[in-house]
């Protein structure tokens, strides 16, 4: 008798889910795309998350740190790591979504607004003259809506800088004064905080830190019935340009002018007021820090008129910096942001440029030109998984990464 016919192999895709997810987890970008092909279980097995997420962490602006933690949740991480491959080859669509009239203040009939920004979800918060005003963004979040939804007040001169925590807005202004409002209700307190203009502001765990042009930088409470109280002021003999509070809420670091003989970047204990550590030897007199952004306790970036951006890592050197990028055209760097893992966004002082930067790269990734042919700084910019926001001296412009 004949042997009965034997039946056909099993497809590959008919494994154990727990499998297949493990024979997928060694497949690149292309052999994954090329999965979801073949059909509807593998195209939603090659979908997930887990999958990508090992791809992602490797990918400019995905919206993972380089601890791993997911700062984009809610956003598919296979259609994060699509979109950045369009921030690293550049390809985007420019929009200008707000423009103002340039401030006319004699005798300079040239002055300029320096606006700056924050983002909160579908929020974004410009700062125009006096006041803050929050747009909503549009649901594809390129445009803003026409007018904005909410205007916070309460300085006589121009707002310098301000941050955005937990629903509450801190401001510094050319008035020598800092005003706190809460997003959602009509409390605010304001109080007179400097002789000059509070030129930067930080604002974490109950405690603001500001500096100024005064030459001092200054520590305040919030906390219940100490609301506005000096605790600490700081004789940094230089005039403050730029401050941020270290996320383990233990010190702060100033960023100044560099007139004198002075490391422009200094490090100073959060409860004592007391100087810790000076970070850097080798700077040039007038080589002033306008920005500073910590992505970690023990990492940071500065950049300034001295046309570079610097990667600090307080474990290992404080005399010298670990990585630094120099801006191609010798321009003052007047703003930048990270996505705390690969990528760098600057904002530079002539015709509007934004460059974007991979750490691992010694050279800049893309550049955009943003203001031409009126030369214009980009005073602030800011960025999600899908959109570059810049605010020039008279308008706001948009990067939108999703387009093809």
């Amino acid at each position: 008798a004949s042997a009965p016919p034997s039946s056909p192999p099993s497809p590959l895709w008919a494994l154990p889910e727990e499998l297949l997810l493990l024979i997928c987890s060694y497949l690149d970008v292309q052999a994954l795309g090329r999965l979801g092909q073949v059909c509807r279980r593998l195209r939603f097995l090659s979908s997930r998350d887990l999958l990508w997420r090992r791809i992602a962490r490797g990918c400019l602006n995905s919206g993972f740190t380089q601890l791993g933690t997911d700062l984009a949740a809610g956003i598919p991480v296979k259609e994060r790591v699509k979109v950045s491959q369009n921030w690293r080859h550049g390809r985007c669509r420019r929009e200008t979504v707000l423009k103002w009239k340039c401030k006319q203040v004699a005798p300079f009939p040239s002055s300029f607004l320096m606006p700056w920004m924050e983002l909160d979800g579908e929020y974004l918060y410009l700062s125009q003259a006096e006041n803050i005003q929050a747009y909503r963004l549009c649901p594809d979040g390129t445009g803003l809506q026409r007018h904005p939804q909410a205007i916070f007040s309460g300085h006589q001169e121009d707002v310098c800088r301000f941050v955005l925590v937990n629903s509450h807005i801190v401001s510094g202004g050319g008035d020598g004064s800092i005003v706190l409002h809460k997003i959602h209700g009509s409390y605010s307190v304001k109080f007179s905080a400097h002789e000059q203009e509070v030129n930067c502001v930080d604002f974490q765990g109950g405690l603001i830190v500001s500096g100024s042009r005064d030459r001092t930088a200054k520590v305040w409470s919030l906390s219940a019935g100490r609301v506005g109280q000096c605790l600490h002021t700081v004789q940094t003999e230089d005039r403050v340009w730029s401050i941020a509070i270290s996320p383990l809420l233990s010190s702060f670091v100033t960023g100044t002018a560099c007139c004198g003989h002075t490391s422009p970047l200094r490090i100073w204990d959060l409860e004592s007021g007391q100087l810790l550590t000076c970070l850097g030897t080798d700077f040039h007199r007038g080589a002033g820090v306008l920005d500073v952004f910590y992505e970690t306790p023990s990492l940071l970036l500065s950049c300034g008129y001295d046309t570079y951006i610097r990667y600090w890592d307080i474990r290992t050197s404080t005399r010298k910096c670990v990585q630094e990028w120099e801006e191609p055209h010798d321009s003052t760097l007047y703003c930048i942001r990270s996505d705390k893992n690969h990528m760098i966004a600057s904002g530079s002082s002539y015709y509007g440029v934004v460059r974007l930067w991979d750490k691992r790269q010694t050279r800049c990734l893309q550049s955009f030109h943003l203001s031409s042919p009126t030369s214009s700084p980009v005073y602030c910019l800011r960025f999600s998984t899908t959109h570059l926001y810049a605010a020039l001296a008279s308008a706001l412009h948009v990067l939108d990464f999703t387009a093809p």
